[in-house]
């Protein structure tokens, strides 16, 4: 899928009870609600490095994470 931007990417949110219980209990006080927000999309201009099993990319990534994993 190509979109525009990514301010148009449909951000997934989950149950949830995934961050206020755990085995079935409670862990939140009650009345308390949550929400499970699966990721967030960070813009561009924000990251400074991408961290990997092989060592951190920088800027330029193209570059930097072609060497890494040659």
């Amino acid at each position: 899928m190509k979109l525009a931007s990514g301010k148009l990417i449909p951000i997934e949110e989950r149950d949830p009870t995934e961050v206020t219980h755990i085995f079935g209990a409670s862990i939140a006080p009650e009345g308390v609600s949550a929400r499970n927000i699966a990721f967030d999309v960070t813009p561009n201009e924000l990251i400074t490095g991408i961290i990997t099993e092989k060592g951190v990319a920088e800027k330029p990534f193209e570059k930097s994470l072609s060497a890494l994993f040659v």
